[in-house]
């Protein structure tokens, strides 16, 4: 049991673990190992969408002003009316949409060339796909563990 070591990251932890193009970063240490079980997966987060008011008080002048187009004298004011609160009404509901977040991840279980066993999450990239048996080298930063390939 001492030989289990388990290190889970969740996704903001690595999301600054990537390496940007012309960018050093320091390595605290590097551990070298080969990939025991390889599993892609994907996580979905549900985000709503804030809506601040100037989408509602927009959408109230723009219906305001297509409301103007019709109608006259009493009629063209009740038109307007009508148009800017049917404007409001619709820009406050689209205001509140959720929408879905997909991110694709790779759990990585990794036997070090000590013995132990470390067990990572991170991004996928698909120019760096992992396979079972795969000599790997574990990468420590400060803010975060990054597995790459070994060459």
């Amino acid at each position: 049991m001492k030989n289990w070591f388990w290190i889970l990251l969740i996704f903001p932890l690595f999301a600054n673990a990537n390496y940007q193009r012309n960018q050093a970063r320091e390595v605290n240490q590097v551990v070298f190992g080969t990939i025991d079980t390889v599993r892609y997966i994907t996580q979905q987060e549900i985000v709503q969408s804030e809506a601040n008011g100037w989408e509602t008080l927009l959408g109230a002048v723009v219906g305001g002003l297509v409301g103007n187009q019709f109608g006259g004298g009493t009629g063209k004011e009740v038109a307007t009316a009508v148009g800017a609160v049917a404007g409001a009404g619709i820009a406050r509901h689209n205001g509140q949409r959720e929408y879905r977040v997909e991110y694709r991840l790779v759990e990585l279980l990794i036997k070090t060339d000590e013995g132990k066993l470390i067990d990572i999450i991170q991004d996928v990239d698909n120019k760096m796909l992992f396979e079972k048996q795969e000599k790997v080298r574990i990468l420590y930063f400060d803010n975060g563990v990054r597995v790459d390939k070994a060459f």
